[in-house]
């Protein structure tokens, strides 16, 4: 399939933002984005030929944000109104091994739709992880430095060299991974085994450390997660917004080189792999 051929649905509702750059990040390489309203997808309050089928896309991104206020919890709402009428359409989807983004708001959308970590299920009826708040207890904001650790599972990743660091903004209150207490270090575990584990939170030398390089507090520093197929992927920090070098705040002191910037790697390679699997 050509680049130019694939078509990405950027999720939206009210209180989501990011999906602008999201938008433009994909557009910039070439493929086919289209802004997609849930309620297109749930064909309510839309005209006809407003309407919109999950299958009719080859990459699905659930942007960042603070969907519905994030009452309840973050992404609750959002995954709520999904589960309700989309679940075998997005089982479907994710069965076909269309890629599914979530970033920051989107990756709390993703565990609370239970589709991370997938361990077991494409979809658990009971979320087996949530995105809680941060151990600082105040929204965190700024550059983080994230390590690549994946084996080569995750499609998002695939142009990312193993140990690579890259610079990644963070923004949000609520990012701490967590699991059911007393499953917590069995889940950690099976993450490794997976090869789930795809970024973690790292110091300018490249070592796993506390706050304020770990914005949350996550176990293990894990900043970012995909399913076993590593077809769905959800991460906290914000790639589509250095997708360009010049977004990098020392960038006066780098120069801007060929301006790719350390986000882009992951839309280059999701859609190098919906090329060629599909």
């Amino acid at each position: 399939m050509k680049i130019k051929d694939i078509n990405v649905a950027v999720l939206r509702i009210e209180g989501t933002n990011c999906e602008q750059e999201s938008y433009d990040a994909f557009k910039r390489l070439g493929a086919n984005p289209e802004f997609v309203h849930l309620k297109q997808f749930l064909k309510i309050d839309c005209n006809t030929d407003e309407t919109r089928d999950i299958l009719d896309y080859h990459c699905l991104m659930i942007p960042g944000g603070f969907s519905a206020g994030d009452y309840i919890r973050a992404g609750a709402i959002f995954a709520a109104r999904i589960k309700s009428q989309l679940q075998e359409q997005l089982k479907e989807f994710v069965k076909q091994e269309h890629p599914i983004l979530g970033v920051c708001n989107g990756f709390q959308v993703l565990t609370e739709l239970g589709l991370l970590p997938g361990f077991d299920d494409i979809i658990r009826p009971v979320p087996d992880a949530c995105l809680y708040l941060n151990d600082s207890n105040r929204f965190e904001c700024r550059p983080t430095l994230l390590k690549h650790e994946n084996r080569g599972t995750c499609v998002f990743t695939s142009k990312i060299p193993r140990n690579d660091v890259r610079l990644i903004p963070s923004a949000h209150a609520e990012g701490k991974l967590l699991f059911p207490l007393e499953k917590q270090d069995q889940y950690l575990k099976t993450l490794e085994k997976n090869d789930q584990i795809v970024f973690r939170y790292v110091d300018p030398e490249g070592t796993y450390a506390g706050y304020p390089w770990n914005p949350n507090g996550s176990p293990m520093n894990i900043a970012g997660i995909c399913n076993p197929q590593g077809t769905v992927f959800g991460m906290m920090p914000h790639p589509e917004r250095t997708f360009y070098i010049h977004q990098h705040p020392n960038w006066t002191q780098t120069g801007l080189k060929n301006n790719i910037g350390d986000g882009r790697a992951v839309f280059e390679s999701v859609l190098e792999y919906i090329s060629k699997r599909f």
